[in-house]
């Protein structure tokens, strides 16, 4: 099983990155039909992903969410998935356009990662861990479109009025509003991450909250983007600032993950 998914895993490569070019070609040309064929490479490239991580899951004989591939794969997943509900419930291929780079940048992260299977170490063995990891997928997928949706709208204003672009692209309030409902499923998820997390915390090492770097900078995150809400609902911030707060956000969902691993090691190393 371990070979059809890496099988699996180089076709899932070529689709995503197949999908980006359409995308790309989709404005170059600005042909609907393109448009469409790239998000149906795009959902081609998610079932099979879906397959490839099914796959390691029974080779590994266990969820393959426990080290920085499986992670890394499952997160390029997550990403792939809230896009295209987006991209599909919007009518907004653009965001596609935008979207499917950074899909493809953290996917190619994964497979620069050891696809070795080990042994789970001691705390790793727990039903916690799906609940756990699941949830961080979809928060930091949704944080990706967000952070997408920024760029996007922070590019918006340097577009010719009635062009192409702006054409395709929803208006400033209908932007914005979008961005604020990617923002709310990602704090949502990111909170059962972190609940979830503190309870198999207290199940594995006795302590609820121990401020290993991954959780301090989990936490940090969370006050970023419920700073967000916040200000929103409470203050009314809108359009360019809430924009910058999506892509500060994002920014700090990637040092979560990559530079915490890397440069703060702790109890989270292994992921």
């Amino acid at each position: 099983m371990l070979q059809v998914e890496n099988t699996l895993f180089t076709l899932v490569m070529l689709l995503y990155f197949a999908a980006m070019a359409l995308y790309f070609a989709f404005i170059a040309v600005k042909k609907d039909g393109v448009a469409r064929v790239a998000v149906g490479l795009q959902a081609a490239g998610l079932l099979l992903h879906t397959a490839a991580l099914v796959c390691r899951g029974v080779g590994a004989g266990r969820l393959p969410l426990t080290n920085q591939y499986e992670f890394a794969t499952s997160f390029a997943w997550g990403l792939c998935l809230v896009s295209l509900a987006f991209v599909i419930r919007f009518r907004f291929p653009v965001l596609g356009a935008f979207a499917s780079p950074v899909t493809f940048l953290i996917i190619g992260y994964a497979a620069m990662q050891s696809k070795e299977v080990k042994n789970l170490m001691p705390a790793l063995r727990s039903n916690w861990l799906g609940f756990h990891v699941s949830t961080a997928i979809i928060a930091y997928g949704a944080f990706g479109v967000s952070f997408v949706l920024g760029v996007i709208f922070l590019l918006r204003d340097r577009m010719r009025a009635r062009g192409f672009m702006d054409q395709h692209i929803p208006g400033r309030e209908k932007l914005d509003v979008i961005a604020y409902r990617s923002v709310s499923l990602g704090l949502l998820f990111l909170t059962f991450t972190i609940i979830t997390g503190a309870i198999w915390a207290e199940r594995a090492w006795g302590s609820y909250w121990s401020w290993d770097p991954k959780e301090t900078w989990s936490l940090v995150t969370w006050i970023i983007y419920s700073a967000y809400l916040h200000l929103r609902i409470r203050r009314g911030w809108q359009g360019r600032a809430a924009a910058i707060f999506a892509v500060i956000g994002f920014v700090c969902v990637v040092f979560t993950y990559i530079g915490v691993n890397t440069l703060l090691p702790g109890v989270h190393s292994y992921a």
